[in-house]
């Protein structure tokens, strides 16, 4: 398998940049890998396709304002991890401006530059203080997005069932749910928090060679009964779909097995699944880890004519975008 084997054209036009007027307003593309067939249809449609005994799976993690500006703005921070409330592992945007000694001010606190790690070249940051997230930090919406975080991301770049803390990007397959569709259909929850590695890209075109993130991940008790009891899974999102598989490889497939830890699996066709047997998700960047795994899941072929179709049929693309369940 090749990167460039999962190209396709986008007009920069069709890359959402807000969301649906409502929650849940989406168009859905439907994809029976059986049958071959490609369906347009409203996400409102979503709780037709699911049957008795299957057991619907969501990430609950919560995005953090992850995203930081020096009081005189001139440096932006991406925090990326925590070794305490005072110790951050950060992207620096400029890199050169941060040397091992520099400090930095975030509203009445001051950091300075305690490391610098080798790979990534990540700064470790130790503040003289707490810094209040909630008040001075920003959402990091992704890179294609192309403007300043708004009040409105607050709520709608959150799930609506969020509740783990952790995330620096939303599980955006989950975007379209609401509290009243949840309420009809039988679900579960698992934890991952997205971390920096959803926007970095593939830079080899030997897929086999590609380094996988790290993140961090939770399946409780409830869930994996539940999961277990079931008779198919339909897994929220690519993030969902890490956790099953993870845990499928180490149990060798279901029943599975409550545990927390951290996964890089990277899921490429071709790939046999062992937990989950369908799967809502949102439109994938060209090239990228998250396509890759769709097209394992509905066959290469099949998933590229089903982007060229959402093309044509002028879809929304992205985490703001519009969605496709795999059956």
């Amino acid at each position: 398998m090749r990167t460039s084997d999962f190209d396709y054209d986008l007009p920069k036009e069709l890359i959402a940049q807000h969301p649906p007027e409502r929650r849940g307003e989406s168009r859905m593309m439907v994809v029976d890998r059986n049958a071959g067939s490609i369906e347009h249809r409203w996400f409102r449609d979503f709780a037709e396709f699911i049957r008795p005994g299957d057991r619907l799976v969501l990430n609950d993690t919560r995005v953090a304002p992850a995203r930081f500006f020096s009081n005189d703005g001139r440096i932006e921070l991406l925090k990326v991890d925590a070794r305490s409330p005072t110790v951050w592992q950060c992207l620096v945007k400029p890199g050169k401006r941060m040397k091992v000694g520099r400090t930095v001010e975030i509203a009445d606190a001051t950091g300075t530059v305690i490391d610098i790690l080798p790979e990534g070249g990540e700064r470790i940051i130790e503040f003289d203080r707490e810094i209040d997230e909630e008040t001075h930090g920003h959402l990091a919406l992704p890179p294609y997005i192309e403007r300043p975080d708004e009040a409105e991301d607050r709520d709608r770049y959150q799930t609506v069932y969020a509740r783990e803390t952790g995330a620096i990007a939303a599980p955006t397959a989950g975007l379209h749910f609401t509290d009243e569709m949840l309420a009809t259909i039988p679900h579960s929850f698992v934890t991952l928090h997205v971390g920096i590695g959803t926007f970095r890209p593939v830079s080899v075109e030997d897929v086999t060679q590609h380094h996988m993130h790290s993140e961090r991940f939770s399946l409780g008790a409830e869930t994996a009964e539940a999961i277990n009891a079931a008779d198919r899974v339909v897994a929220v999102g690519t993030t969902v779909v890490r956790v099953l598989e993870h845990c499928a490889k180490l149990d060798g497939g279901r029943p599975l097995a409550p545990r927390r830890g951290e996964t890089d699996i990277f899921i490429y066709p071709p790939y046999e699944f062992g937990a989950v047997g369908a799967l809502l998700t949102n439109f994938h960047l060209p090239k990228s880890t998250l396509l890759m795994l769709v097209s394992a899941l509905a066959g290469k072929e099949l998933m590229l004519e089903a982007y060229a179709r959402a093309v044509e049929e002028r879809y929304r693309f992205f985490s703001y975008g519009d969605c496709m369940l795999i059956l």
